[in-house]
């Protein structure tokens, strides 16, 4: 991790640590120590006494020692620190830059277009890790781009305090492709997430000043080129206009009708249900078929529709809406 911080390279990183906890290391015991060649582990200790964090040993000079962290790491990080500092005062010029061009695009000039599967990949990461206060999204099939177990940037904009909004398809629930402990987790981790019977689009709107609609057109057989482009992946980038503010307005009727996702097995400590019941009951309410919450519960179908009938008797009611209201007042969920 820190090596990621002050730009050294995982070998660099771990050969540092190593002569950290040493009197000194020459190339070959440091080899031995990160199983490479003693060429490459002397290659290593170079560039750490180019940045000044080993030097070498006044009688022997083929014996490295650390340099002291506090003093060498410290002037490494006020280093970045300066960097980052300008970066910083570069970004805010071109953004500024950017908003002045901006203002001399025609009227018509609000979309860009990203074309190929691995562009559309880039720039959602790309956007996400630039997001600063908001990410909202709608997510339905097909997938096309890139799955949710490989969206790591919006783990790490979670992480630094991005709020997402999500509107999932439920569908996604229903063929599996989503399980109901992944999105326990994602809403455990800071995200809100809700379901929809029609997501309308894919959608993401970056701190409400960027919209980017991944879209994909099907090329019919025996079109021309067809041969070499069965579909065509691509993207669009919508600029603050009227049509960003139409997708925003789109955004938040969805998410008003969207059912809130209640994590299976949360419930009241007065609640009368077990874990298991909780669980079938909040699939249920979310609006899931009995066959879905079987498959995402890993229980029979028959055992989903026995139980579910089980939980109708004692909550006395003879319709799964009444059940659902009875759950609501007694707390069950």
């Amino acid at each position: 991790m820190l090596g990621d911080v002050l730009g050294l390279t995982k070998s660099q990183s771990l050969a540092y640590r190593d002569l950290v906890a040493s009197p000194s290391l020459d190339a070959a015991e440091l080899g031995r120590r990160l199983d490479c060649d003693p060429g490459d582990a002397l290659d290593v200790l170079r560039a750490l006494e180019s940045h000044g964090l080993a030097t070498r040993q006044s009688a022997d000079d083929s014996r490295f020692q650390a340099a002291p962290p506090e003093i060498a790491l410290g002037a490494l990080l006020a280093r970045r620190k300066d960097e980052i500092r300008a970066a910083q005062v570069e970004l805010i010029e071109l953004e500024e830059e950017f908003r002045r061009s901006s203002a001399l695009r025609p009227a018509t000039d609000v979309v860009d277009v990203v074309r190929g599967a691995d562009a559309v990949k880039h720039r959602i990461i790309q956007l996400q890790l630039g997001a600063r206060e908001t990410v909202e999204s709608f997510t339905k099939p097909p997938v096309f781009v890139m799955p949710a177990d490989e969206n790591t940037a919006e783990d790490q904009a979670v992480a630094r305090g991005v709020r997402y909004r999500v509107v999932v398809d439920r569908v996604f629930l229903d063929t599996g492709v989503l399980r109901v402990d992944d999105i326990a987790e994602a809403i455990e981790n800071g995200e809100d997430v809700r379901f929809s019977e029609r997501v309308p689009i894919k959608l993401f709107i970056i701190d409400r000043r960027l919209a980017f609609v991944p879209i994909q057109t099907v090329v019919e057989a025996g079109t021309e080129g067809s041969d070499l482009a069965p579909d065509l992946v691509g993207a669009l980038i919508i600029h603050p206009s009227g049509l960003l503010d139409a997708l925003i307005a789109l955004f938040e009727s969805v998410w008003r009708d969207a059912t809130p996702f209640a994590p299976p097995g949360e419930r009241a400590e007065t609640s009368e249900l077990d874990e298991e019941d909780s669980r079938i009951l909040a699939l249920m309410l979310a609006g899931l078929t009995d066959q879905s919450v079987a498959n995402q519960l890993g229980l029979s179908l028959r055992t989903v529709q026995r139980r579910v009938k089980v939980l109708m008797g004692v909550a006395g009611v003879s319709t799964r809406i009444q059940l659902g209201w009875h759950a609501a007042r007694k707390g069950w969920i």
